[in-house]
Protein backbone atom coordinates (compact mmCIF):
# COMPACT_ATOMS: atom_id res chain seq x y z
CA UNK A 1 0.00 0.00 0.00
CA UNK A 2 1.35 3.55 -0.67
CA UNK A 3 0.80 6.13 1.71
CA UNK A 4 -2.38 8.30 1.60
CA UNK A 5 -1.85 11.36 0.22
CA UNK A 6 -4.20 14.74 1.38
CA UNK A 7 -8.00 15.23 1.12
CA UNK A 8 -8.20 17.08 -1.67
CA UNK A 9 -11.35 19.47 -1.51
CA UNK A 10 -11.09 20.55 -5.25
CA UNK A 11 -10.55 17.10 -6.82
CA UNK A 12 -13.19 15.29 -4.95
CA UNK A 13 -15.68 18.31 -5.67
CA UNK A 14 -14.65 17.81 -9.33
CA UNK A 15 -15.86 14.50 -9.35
CA UNK A 16 -19.79 15.64 -8.84
CA UNK A 17 -20.61 17.63 -12.11
CA UNK A 18 -23.74 19.33 -10.46
CA UNK A 19 -21.19 20.75 -7.72
CA UNK A 20 -20.39 23.34 -10.79
CA UNK A 21 -23.36 25.24 -11.43
CA UNK A 22 -24.71 28.05 -10.40
CA UNK A 23 -27.69 30.10 -10.13
CA UNK A 24 -28.08 33.86 -11.01
CA UNK A 25 -24.18 33.91 -10.32
CA UNK A 26 -25.16 32.45 -6.69
CA UNK A 27 -22.70 29.25 -6.58
CA UNK A 28 -25.15 26.02 -4.44
CA UNK A 29 -24.21 25.21 -1.21
CA UNK A 30 -25.64 21.26 -1.16
CA UNK A 31 -26.36 20.93 2.63
CA UNK A 32 -29.04 18.02 1.96
CA UNK A 33 -27.41 15.34 1.63
CA UNK A 34 -29.46 12.85 4.01
CA UNK A 35 -32.43 13.28 1.85
CA UNK A 36 -30.79 12.49 -1.25
CA UNK A 37 -26.46 13.05 -2.48
CA UNK A 38 -25.31 14.56 -5.66
CA UNK A 39 -24.38 12.18 -8.04
CA UNK A 40 -21.00 11.25 -9.06
CA UNK A 41 -19.55 11.83 -12.44
CA UNK A 42 -18.84 7.72 -12.71
CA UNK A 43 -22.50 7.09 -12.32
CA UNK A 44 -23.28 9.10 -15.33
CA UNK A 45 -21.02 7.47 -17.48
CA UNK A 46 -22.15 3.88 -16.34
CA UNK A 47 -25.99 4.99 -17.09
CA UNK A 48 -25.02 5.94 -20.13
CA UNK A 49 -23.03 2.66 -20.87
CA UNK A 50 -26.47 0.96 -20.30
CA UNK A 51 -28.99 3.27 -22.23
CA UNK A 52 -27.08 3.44 -25.04
CA UNK A 53 -24.74 0.86 -25.75
CA UNK A 54 -26.99 -2.03 -24.27
CA UNK A 55 -30.15 -0.85 -23.85
CA UNK A 56 -32.36 -4.21 -24.16
CA UNK A 57 -34.11 -6.68 -21.73
CA UNK A 58 -32.35 -9.82 -21.09
CA UNK A 59 -32.75 -13.27 -21.78
CA UNK A 60 -32.21 -12.86 -25.42
CA UNK A 61 -29.37 -14.18 -27.70
CA UNK A 62 -28.60 -11.25 -29.27
CA UNK A 63 -25.64 -8.98 -28.67
CA UNK A 64 -27.56 -5.99 -26.74
CA UNK A 65 -29.55 -8.36 -24.67
CA UNK A 66 -26.58 -10.36 -23.91
CA UNK A 67 -24.52 -7.26 -22.88
CA UNK A 68 -27.27 -5.91 -20.57
CA UNK A 69 -27.38 -9.46 -19.00
CA UNK A 70 -23.75 -9.88 -17.99
CA UNK A 71 -23.63 -6.20 -16.74
CA UNK A 72 -26.70 -7.18 -14.41
CA UNK A 73 -24.17 -9.96 -13.26
CA UNK A 74 -21.43 -7.90 -12.98
CA UNK A 75 -23.91 -5.21 -11.00
CA UNK A 76 -24.88 -7.94 -8.31
CA UNK A 77 -21.27 -8.93 -8.13
CA UNK A 78 -20.08 -5.10 -7.17
CA UNK A 79 -23.21 -4.93 -5.07
CA UNK A 80 -21.84 -8.03 -2.93
CA UNK A 81 -18.88 -6.51 -2.35
CA UNK A 82 -20.14 -3.62 -1.21
CA UNK A 83 -22.19 -4.55 0.99
CA UNK A 84 -20.21 -7.39 2.66
CA UNK A 85 -22.45 -10.31 1.43
CA UNK A 86 -21.07 -13.47 0.66
CA UNK A 87 -21.77 -13.47 -2.88
CA UNK A 88 -24.02 -12.19 -5.53
CA UNK A 89 -26.61 -14.30 -4.37
CA UNK A 90 -27.19 -12.20 -1.36
CA UNK A 91 -27.80 -9.29 -3.41
CA UNK A 92 -31.48 -8.02 -4.47
CA UNK A 93 -31.87 -4.40 -6.21
CA UNK A 94 -35.49 -2.75 -5.91
CA UNK A 95 -36.85 1.11 -6.70
CA UNK A 96 -35.92 2.17 -2.98
CA UNK A 97 -35.56 1.19 0.37
CA UNK A 98 -38.84 1.27 1.46
CA UNK A 99 -40.37 -0.70 -1.60
CA UNK A 100 -37.92 -3.29 -0.93
CA UNK A 101 -39.02 -3.07 2.67
CA UNK A 102 -42.89 -3.88 2.28
CA UNK A 103 -41.82 -6.38 -0.74
CA UNK A 104 -40.26 -8.37 1.87
CA UNK A 105 -42.34 -7.56 5.05
CA UNK A 106 -45.23 -9.47 2.74
CA UNK A 107 -43.46 -12.33 2.51
CA UNK A 108 -42.02 -12.83 5.69
CA UNK A 109 -45.73 -12.18 7.52
CA UNK A 110 -46.64 -15.38 5.77
CA UNK A 111 -44.12 -16.95 8.58
CA UNK A 112 -46.22 -15.63 11.51
CA UNK A 113 -49.05 -16.48 13.63
CA UNK A 114 -51.43 -14.89 16.41
CA UNK A 115 -49.80 -14.20 19.31
CA UNK A 116 -46.30 -13.66 18.18
CA UNK A 117 -44.32 -10.77 18.35
CA UNK A 118 -42.03 -8.45 16.53
CA UNK A 119 -40.02 -5.01 17.66
CA UNK A 120 -39.65 -2.08 15.74
CA UNK A 121 -37.93 1.16 17.15
CA UNK A 122 -38.69 4.22 18.22
CA UNK A 123 -35.96 5.74 15.94
CA UNK A 124 -36.74 4.67 12.45
CA UNK A 125 -37.30 6.26 9.01
CA UNK A 126 -41.01 5.22 8.85
CA UNK A 127 -40.48 2.79 6.12
CA UNK A 128 -38.21 0.56 8.61
CA UNK A 129 -41.59 0.62 10.82
CA UNK A 130 -44.88 1.16 9.05
CA UNK A 131 -44.59 -1.96 6.97
CA UNK A 132 -44.05 -4.00 9.46
CA UNK A 133 -46.93 -2.01 11.09
CA UNK A 134 -49.54 -3.05 8.80
CA UNK A 135 -48.05 -6.38 8.49
CA UNK A 136 -48.85 -7.08 12.19
CA UNK A 137 -52.17 -6.26 12.11
CA UNK A 138 -52.60 -8.58 9.33
CA UNK A 139 -51.36 -11.25 10.86
CA UNK A 140 -52.39 -10.42 14.62
CA UNK A 141 -49.21 -10.15 16.12
CA UNK A 142 -48.16 -7.83 18.72
CA UNK A 143 -45.74 -4.97 18.46
CA UNK A 144 -43.02 -4.08 20.85
CA UNK A 145 -41.30 -0.66 20.82
CA UNK A 146 -37.09 -0.36 21.28
CA UNK A 147 -37.31 3.07 22.55
CA UNK A 148 -34.22 5.65 22.20
CA UNK A 149 -32.95 8.10 25.31
CA UNK A 150 -33.84 11.44 24.73
CA UNK A 151 -31.22 12.69 26.73
CA UNK A 152 -28.49 10.80 25.00
CA UNK A 153 -30.01 10.24 21.95
CA UNK A 154 -28.91 5.94 21.67
CA UNK A 155 -31.00 3.10 21.52
CA UNK A 156 -31.91 1.66 25.26
CA UNK A 157 -30.16 -1.26 24.82
CA UNK A 158 -31.21 -2.17 28.14
CA UNK A 159 -34.97 -3.07 27.28
CA UNK A 160 -33.66 -5.50 24.37
CA UNK A 161 -33.58 -8.56 27.38
CA UNK A 162 -37.64 -7.45 28.09
CA UNK A 163 -38.33 -7.23 24.53
CA UNK A 164 -36.87 -9.98 23.00
CA UNK A 165 -38.15 -13.50 23.97
CA UNK A 166 -39.36 -16.67 22.17
CA UNK A 167 -42.33 -15.28 20.63
CA UNK A 168 -40.27 -12.68 18.79
CA UNK A 169 -40.35 -13.20 15.05
CA UNK A 170 -38.87 -10.23 13.63
CA UNK A 171 -36.28 -7.21 14.73
CA UNK A 172 -36.24 -3.92 12.79
CA UNK A 173 -33.45 -1.30 13.61
CA UNK A 174 -31.86 1.26 11.51
CA UNK A 175 -27.63 1.39 11.35
CA UNK A 176 -27.64 5.85 11.84
CA UNK A 177 -30.77 8.32 12.15
CA UNK A 178 -31.90 10.45 9.28
CA UNK A 179 -33.26 12.63 11.91
CA UNK A 180 -31.15 12.54 15.14
CA UNK A 181 -27.44 11.43 12.90
CA UNK A 182 -26.79 8.35 15.78
CA UNK A 183 -24.80 4.96 14.94
CA UNK A 184 -26.26 2.66 16.32
CA UNK A 185 -24.97 -0.59 18.01
CA UNK A 186 -26.77 -2.58 15.42
CA UNK A 187 -24.72 -5.88 16.08
CA UNK A 188 -26.27 -6.04 20.05
CA UNK A 189 -29.31 -5.41 18.30
CA UNK A 190 -29.02 -8.16 15.90
CA UNK A 191 -27.75 -10.45 18.05
CA UNK A 192 -30.16 -10.16 20.80
CA UNK A 193 -32.82 -11.10 17.57
CA UNK A 194 -30.64 -14.13 16.59
CA UNK A 195 -30.27 -15.95 19.97
CA UNK A 196 -33.96 -16.59 19.69
CA UNK A 197 -34.18 -16.76 16.24
CA UNK A 198 -36.28 -14.07 15.01
CA UNK A 199 -35.33 -11.94 11.81
CA UNK A 200 -33.16 -8.95 11.80
CA UNK A 201 -33.42 -6.14 9.76
CA UNK A 202 -31.41 -3.26 9.36
CA UNK A 203 -32.14 -0.03 7.66
CA UNK A 204 -28.75 1.21 6.42
CA UNK A 205 -30.03 4.08 4.56
CA UNK A 206 -28.41 6.87 6.35
CA UNK A 207 -24.84 4.84 7.08
CA UNK A 208 -23.89 3.73 3.74
CA UNK A 209 -23.10 7.49 2.62
CA UNK A 210 -20.61 7.41 5.81
CA UNK A 211 -18.61 4.35 6.36
CA UNK A 212 -18.02 0.71 4.92
CA UNK A 213 -20.96 -1.49 5.22
CA UNK A 214 -20.64 -5.29 6.38
CA UNK A 215 -23.54 -7.50 6.73
CA UNK A 216 -21.99 -10.63 6.98
CA UNK A 217 -20.13 -9.11 9.89
CA UNK A 218 -23.00 -7.51 11.29
CA UNK A 219 -24.99 -10.80 11.39
CA UNK A 220 -28.27 -9.51 9.65
CA UNK A 221 -30.80 -11.31 7.85
CA UNK A 222 -31.68 -8.20 5.49
CA UNK A 223 -30.02 -4.92 5.49
CA UNK A 224 -31.02 -2.16 3.35
CA UNK A 225 -29.37 0.89 1.02
CA UNK A 226 -30.61 3.58 -1.32
CA UNK A 227 -27.97 4.36 -3.78
CA UNK A 228 -29.39 7.42 -4.61
CA UNK A 229 -28.08 8.69 -1.07
CA UNK A 230 -24.82 7.17 -1.75
CA UNK A 231 -24.35 9.18 -4.77
CA UNK A 232 -25.92 6.70 -6.97
CA UNK A 233 -28.89 6.99 -9.21
CA UNK A 234 -32.89 6.30 -7.21
CA UNK A 235 -32.62 2.68 -6.56
CA UNK A 236 -32.39 0.60 -3.72
CA UNK A 237 -30.29 -2.07 -2.73
CA UNK A 238 -30.62 -4.93 -0.26
CA UNK A 239 -28.62 -7.80 1.26
CA UNK A 240 -30.44 -10.55 1.95
CA UNK A 241 -29.08 -13.65 3.38
CA UNK A 242 -29.00 -16.91 1.80
CA UNK A 243 -30.94 -19.03 4.12
CA UNK A 244 -34.06 -15.95 4.58
CA UNK A 245 -33.23 -15.46 0.22
CA UNK A 246 -33.99 -19.48 -0.39
CA UNK A 247 -36.96 -20.01 2.21
CA UNK A 248 -38.95 -17.42 1.62
CA UNK A 249 -41.82 -17.76 -1.02
CA UNK A 250 -40.91 -15.44 -3.54
CA UNK A 251 -43.42 -12.42 -4.67
CA UNK A 252 -43.17 -13.19 -8.48
CA UNK A 253 -44.64 -13.56 -11.68
CA UNK A 254 -44.93 -17.50 -12.54
CA UNK A 255 -42.30 -17.41 -15.69
CA UNK A 256 -39.51 -15.81 -13.73
CA UNK A 257 -36.69 -18.00 -12.80
CA UNK A 258 -36.52 -19.34 -9.06
CA UNK A 259 -32.90 -18.75 -8.55
CA UNK A 260 -31.05 -15.65 -7.83
CA UNK A 261 -30.64 -13.01 -8.95
CA UNK A 262 -34.37 -13.38 -10.15
CA UNK A 263 -35.73 -15.07 -7.58
CA UNK A 264 -36.90 -11.80 -5.19
CA UNK A 265 -36.74 -9.71 -8.42
CA UNK A 266 -40.63 -8.94 -9.05
CA UNK A 267 -40.17 -8.01 -12.78
CA UNK A 268 -37.87 -5.78 -14.88
CA UNK A 269 -35.10 -4.25 -13.57
CA UNK A 270 -33.73 -0.86 -13.90
CA UNK A 271 -30.49 -2.03 -15.44
CA UNK A 272 -29.51 1.55 -15.83
CA UNK A 273 -29.87 1.88 -11.96
CA UNK A 274 -27.52 -1.39 -11.47
CA UNK A 275 -25.11 0.02 -13.58
CA UNK A 276 -25.10 3.43 -11.76
CA UNK A 277 -25.06 2.22 -8.77
CA UNK A 278 -21.78 0.08 -10.10
CA UNK A 279 -20.69 3.82 -10.62
CA UNK A 280 -21.56 5.37 -7.40
CA UNK A 281 -19.01 2.09 -5.60
CA UNK A 282 -16.54 3.06 -8.28
CA UNK A 283 -16.50 6.50 -6.83
CA UNK A 284 -15.87 5.59 -3.41
CA UNK A 285 -13.36 2.89 -4.70
CA UNK A 286 -11.53 5.55 -6.74
CA UNK A 287 -11.28 8.05 -3.45
CA UNK A 288 -9.62 5.14 -1.95
CA UNK A 289 -7.13 5.06 -4.64
CA UNK A 290 -6.51 9.22 -4.36
CA UNK A 291 -6.82 9.42 -0.66
CA UNK A 292 -6.61 6.09 0.87
CA UNK A 293 -3.26 4.77 -0.58
CA UNK A 294 -5.18 1.95 -1.75
CA UNK A 295 -3.96 1.90 -5.84
CA UNK A 296 -3.71 -1.39 -7.31
CA UNK A 297 -5.70 -3.24 -4.14
CA UNK A 298 -8.85 -5.20 -4.21
CA UNK A 299 -12.33 -3.64 -4.38
CA UNK A 300 -13.00 -3.99 -1.38
CA UNK A 301 -10.16 -2.86 0.03
CA UNK A 302 -10.38 0.24 -2.22
CA UNK A 303 -13.59 0.90 -0.71
CA UNK A 304 -12.87 0.57 3.06
CA UNK A 305 -10.36 3.04 2.61
CA UNK A 306 -12.06 5.82 0.00
CA UNK A 307 -15.15 5.65 3.10
CA UNK A 308 -11.73 6.34 5.54
CA UNK A 309 -10.44 9.19 4.02
CA UNK A 310 -14.16 10.59 3.00
CA UNK A 311 -15.32 10.07 7.32
CA UNK A 312 -12.39 11.74 8.47
CA UNK A 313 -12.57 14.35 5.97
CA UNK A 314 -16.45 14.76 7.26
CA UNK A 315 -15.65 14.46 11.11
CA UNK A 316 -13.71 17.58 10.64
CA UNK A 317 -16.48 19.05 9.00
CA UNK A 318 -18.96 18.17 11.66
CA UNK A 319 -16.55 19.38 14.72
CA UNK A 320 -16.72 22.71 13.18
CA UNK A 321 -20.60 22.83 12.39
CA UNK A 322 -20.87 21.61 16.53
CA UNK A 323 -18.27 24.13 17.95
CA UNK A 324 -20.24 27.08 15.82
CA UNK A 325 -23.67 25.51 17.09
CA UNK A 326 -21.87 25.61 20.70
CA UNK A 327 -21.78 29.25 20.47
CA UNK A 328 -25.37 29.86 20.22
CA UNK A 329 -27.54 29.39 23.36
CA UNK A 330 -30.82 29.87 20.95
CA UNK A 331 -29.58 26.76 18.91
CA UNK A 332 -31.05 23.63 20.23
CA UNK A 333 -29.15 20.29 18.14
CA UNK A 334 -31.67 17.25 18.38
CA UNK A 335 -28.48 14.39 17.97
CA UNK A 336 -24.86 14.47 19.99
CA UNK A 337 -23.76 18.12 19.81
CA UNK A 338 -20.13 17.52 21.88
CA UNK A 339 -17.25 17.80 19.33
CA UNK A 340 -15.29 16.08 20.85
CA UNK A 341 -17.91 13.28 20.19
CA UNK A 342 -19.00 13.33 16.38
CA UNK A 343 -17.30 9.46 15.97
CA UNK A 344 -20.78 8.49 17.07
CA UNK A 345 -22.48 10.48 14.83
CA UNK A 346 -22.89 10.67 10.62
CA UNK A 347 -23.07 14.25 9.68
CA UNK A 348 -26.59 15.19 10.02
CA UNK A 349 -27.17 17.61 12.18
CA UNK A 350 -31.18 18.98 13.21
CA UNK A 351 -32.29 21.70 15.10
CA UNK A 352 -34.17 24.65 15.97
CA UNK A 353 -33.39 27.84 16.63
CA UNK A 354 -35.78 29.73 19.31
CA UNK A 355 -37.79 32.48 17.58
CA UNK A 356 -37.96 30.76 13.89
CA UNK A 357 -39.80 28.21 12.50
CA UNK A 358 -38.06 25.28 10.91
CA UNK A 359 -39.78 26.59 7.72
CA UNK A 360 -38.44 30.25 8.36
CA UNK A 361 -34.86 29.02 8.77
CA UNK A 362 -34.90 26.97 5.58
CA UNK A 363 -36.37 30.22 3.81
CA UNK A 364 -33.31 31.90 5.21
CA UNK A 365 -30.94 29.56 3.94
CA UNK A 366 -32.67 29.23 0.62
CA UNK A 367 -32.06 32.77 -0.21
CA UNK A 368 -28.55 32.16 0.29
CA UNK A 369 -28.87 29.47 -2.59
CA UNK A 370 -28.31 27.23 0.64
CA UNK A 371 -30.12 23.81 0.39
CA UNK A 372 -31.12 22.32 3.92
CA UNK A 373 -34.19 20.58 4.80
CA UNK A 374 -36.73 21.59 7.26
CA UNK A 375 -39.63 19.16 8.50
CA UNK A 376 -39.48 15.95 9.98
CA UNK A 377 -38.26 13.19 7.34
CA UNK A 378 -40.47 10.51 7.43
CA UNK A 379 -38.75 10.11 11.20
CA UNK A 380 -42.35 10.12 12.65
CA UNK A 381 -41.76 8.22 15.45
CA UNK A 382 -38.84 10.38 16.74
CA UNK A 383 -40.24 13.59 15.90
CA UNK A 384 -43.77 12.27 18.13
CA UNK A 385 -40.73 11.80 21.16
CA UNK A 386 -39.19 15.08 20.85
CA UNK A 387 -42.42 16.82 20.21
CA UNK A 388 -41.85 18.20 16.99
CA UNK A 389 -43.89 16.58 14.95
CA UNK A 390 -46.97 18.61 14.76
CA UNK A 391 -44.80 22.13 14.94
CA UNK A 392 -43.05 22.05 12.09
CA UNK A 393 -40.46 19.47 12.71
CA UNK A 394 -36.86 20.68 12.85
CA UNK A 395 -34.16 22.44 10.34
CA UNK A 396 -31.50 19.95 9.20
CA UNK A 397 -28.22 20.25 7.54
CA UNK A 398 -26.84 16.90 6.13
CA UNK A 399 -22.87 16.83 4.88
CA UNK A 400 -21.43 14.87 2.51
CA UNK A 401 -17.77 14.33 1.67
CA UNK A 402 -17.78 17.05 -1.11
CA UNK A 403 -18.84 19.78 1.27
CA UNK A 404 -15.99 21.95 2.63
CA UNK A 405 -14.72 24.41 5.39
CA UNK A 406 -15.67 26.99 3.39
CA UNK A 407 -19.09 25.86 3.10
CA UNK A 408 -19.22 25.22 7.15
CA UNK A 409 -17.86 28.95 7.55
CA UNK A 410 -20.65 29.77 4.67
CA UNK A 411 -23.39 28.10 6.92
CA UNK A 412 -22.09 29.35 10.44
CA UNK A 413 -22.54 32.88 9.35
CA UNK A 414 -26.27 32.38 8.63
CA UNK A 415 -27.00 30.32 11.89
CA UNK A 416 -25.08 33.46 13.67
CA UNK A 417 -27.52 35.72 11.98
CA UNK A 418 -31.17 33.57 12.89
CA UNK A 419 -29.88 32.97 16.05
CA UNK A 420 -28.23 37.04 16.80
Amino acid sequence: MKSAPAWNEEKVRAAFPALAQTDDGMVRLYGDAPGGTQVAARVLERMRESLIEHCANDGGLFRTSRLAEDTMLAAHATAATFLGAANAQEVVFGLNTTSLIFHFSRMLAREWRAGDEIVVSRMDHDSNIAPWLIAAEERGVSVRWLEFDTATFQYRYDMLADLVGPRTRLIACNHASNLLGTINDVERIVAAGRSVGAVTVVDAVQSAPHFALNAGAIGCDLLMTSPYKYFGPHAGLAYVRTEIAERLRPLKVRPSPDTMPYRHAPGTPSFEAQLGTVGAIEHMAWLGEEFGGAAGASLRTRIERGYSAASAHESELSRQFLSIAAELPKMRIFGISDPAANHGRVPTFSFTIAGHTPAAIAEAFARRNIFVWNGSFYAYEIAGVLGVRDNGGVARIGLAHYNTAAEIAAVGAVLRELAA
